[in-house]
């Protein structure tokens, strides 16, 4: 089988698209380590926050770059972006959050995106200079942007599924996937997404804690699932599958969720963490 590979959100979104390669895994933000973000995947909403912390420079601005691809590659619903942590005196940041606006308008379904920001910050004020008000929208708190997003929101081919912890909950994902693939006209990708979900859920039952809960969601021609757990460490690729070899039916763990996938990843949730899938034709 060919091996998949899904390196941007869009071919249409120029720097979303380059030197980014899967898997795209979120650590927890520790307060120790100075400037940096934190990610919290909602997956109810299928919004992702990304919180700054830190003073804006060269070495946050580049990880915020990378930061805003791996969080747009999960194609989540809205990307809120909250800027209070951020110390940006001089609002040299402006143009990147623009930047990501219109990534997210590109990709198809398009990912709403939005900043939260105290009203009186220089860098708010030069967002509005730069026309915030018709392109970016902005708010002075994050609870506001999720109401709003929340009411924009249309999610109509979702499925949640709550799973036993057991290995037997991996027929039943397989089946799930194979109806969901057959009801939203994909049966092209019901081979892959099978064997991507069985070895998620079975990863989830033997690595992490209960309650596993599955959301699967059509992304424009694709499939997208998240597999959510109680355990808040992420998993860890130690080994690929070569793409000149068949994939087996199961048993390969992540390796064969690299090598069916077109992208995954994961991220923090508030009970744990998200390991998340797409399949594309």
């Amino acid at each position: 089988m060919k091996n998949h590979r899904w390196v941007g959100p869009s071919s249409r979104t120029g720097w979303l698209s380059a030197l980014v390669r899967a898997p795209y895994l979120l650590d927890r933000y520790d307060p120790e380590q100075g400037d940096g973000f934190s990610v919290l995947l909602d997956v109810d909403s299928s919004m992702v926050i990304l919180a700054m912390h830190g003073s804006w420079g060269v070495p946050l601005r580049r990880d915020t770059h990378v930061t805003i691809r791996k969080c747009l590659s999960e194609h989540p619903s809205a990307l809120i972006v909250d800027l209070h942590d951020l110390h940006d005196p001089h609002a040299t940041s402006a143009s990147l959050w623009f930047t990501a606006r219109r990534a997210g308008a590109a990709m198809d379904p398009p990912v709403k995106v939005a900043v939260c920001t105290p009203p009186e910050t220089a860098l708010a004020s030069r967002l509005r200079r730069m026309g915030a008000e018709r392109f970016l929208p902005m708010y002075t708190t994050v609870a506001q942007a999720r109401a709003a997003m929340t009411e924009r929101q249309t999610m109509p081919d979702r499925v949640k599924l709550c799973l036993p912890f057991r290995l037997s909950s991996v027929a039943q994902i397989r089946a799930e996937v194979a109806a969901a693939c057959a009801a939203w006209d994909l049966p092209e990708l019901a081979e892959r997404a099978r064997l991507v979900a069985s070895e998620l859920v079975a990863n989830a039952v033997q690595h992490a804690g209960p309650p596993i809960t599955v959301f699967l969601s059509r992304r424009g021609d694709g499939l997208h699932m998240a597999v959510l757990d109680g355990e808040p460490r992420l998993p860890r690729r130690l080994d690929v599958h070569p793409p000149s070899v068949p994939l087996p039916p199961r048993g390969l763990g992540l390796a064969t969720v690299h090598a069916a996938a077109s992208v995954w990843g994961a991220m923090p949730t508030p009970d744990g963490k998200a390991v998340w899938a797409t399949i594309r034709p």
